[in-house]
């Protein structure tokens, strides 16, 4: 199975990091968060990814052409008049992935992007999600659950946890106060998706389209759109307080996303 990594946008929320890489290549640890979703994928043996370029789309190719030599140890011969002669030694966690970096436009939403890597997709069902968030959800899971139900996409809602405490009110009077959940009540689109070949009748090669509105609207009306509930770890990446969480939380040695070995 395909899966697809939206990783054209701007990245306009966090512009302190975005101004001269795109989003998905964002540094956690050592590693920008793109590698970390497809370590988190790879774990569960889905090692065919493509992603849907556009914002500074140059360097994340930058990124992949070089990817052997940026995660290993090097040796380089030089000398005048010479060919560069460059050995690859051990590599530090070596990746058995294949990667297809496609441009899908600098201003296309996320519809159009999906629409314009079709010809990438030839296994009947695939996967997509954003390239800037992590989780611990069993995607081996919610592929069964898609298997079982049969419609043409499954989301995952994720719930995350609320930035602030409740305060619990009887008209006028504060009663007590409650503490941050650690799992939130709503029950928001954590990416995650689960599709099948039909869903491309919804979406459209015209900029504007973006998946998360008509496309996913329509297919919530024609009732083949399900999902796959996931109530553990789950954390976007929108700005750099969240950028710090994840930081923090890798540096800690307890990432909740890290599945891997």
């Amino acid at each position: 199975m395909k899966v697809v990594l939206l990783a054209g946008g701007q990245g306009m929320r966090i512009r302190e990091e975005t101004e001269f890489k795109p989003k998905p290549m964002i540094a956690i640890g050592e590693r920008p968060i793109i590698w970390h979703i497809m370590k988190m994928y790879a774990q569960y043996g889905f090692n065919d990814f493509v992603v849907c370029l556009g914002y500074k789309g140059h360097v994340l190719k930058d990124y992949f052409l070089n990817f052997d030599i940026l995660n290993a140890d090097v040796t380089v011969r030089l000398g005048r008049g010479m060919h560069r002669d460059v050995t690859i030694n051990d590599t530090h966690g070596e990746e058995n992935w294949t990667v297809t970096l496609a441009d899908t436009g600098l201003a296309a939403m996320t519809g159009a992007r999906l629409a314009r890597v079709r010809r990438y997709i030839d296994s009947a069902l695939f996967m997509m999600t954003y390239g800037d968030g992590v989780s611990n959800v069993d995607v081996a899971a919610a592929v069964a659950f898609h298997k079982r139900h049969g419609k043409i996409a499954t989301v995952t809602g994720v719930y995350p946890p609320s930035r602030f405490g409740d305060m619990v009110v009887q008209g006028d009077r504060v009663e007590r106060f409650l503490e941050k959940a650690s799992v939130g009540t709503s029950c928001i689109n954590g990416g995650f998706f689960v599709m099948d070949q039909r869903v491309f009748d919804y979406v459209s090669d015209d900029d504007t389209c973006t998946f998360e509105r008509e496309p996913m609207e329509r297919l919530a009306r024609d009732g083949q759109l399900m999902v796959y509930h996931h109530r553990g770890f789950w954390q976007c990446m929108d700005t750099i307080r969240d950028l710090k969480l994840l930081e923090e939380l890798w540096q800690s040695g307890q990432a909740p996303w890290k599945v891997w070995p």
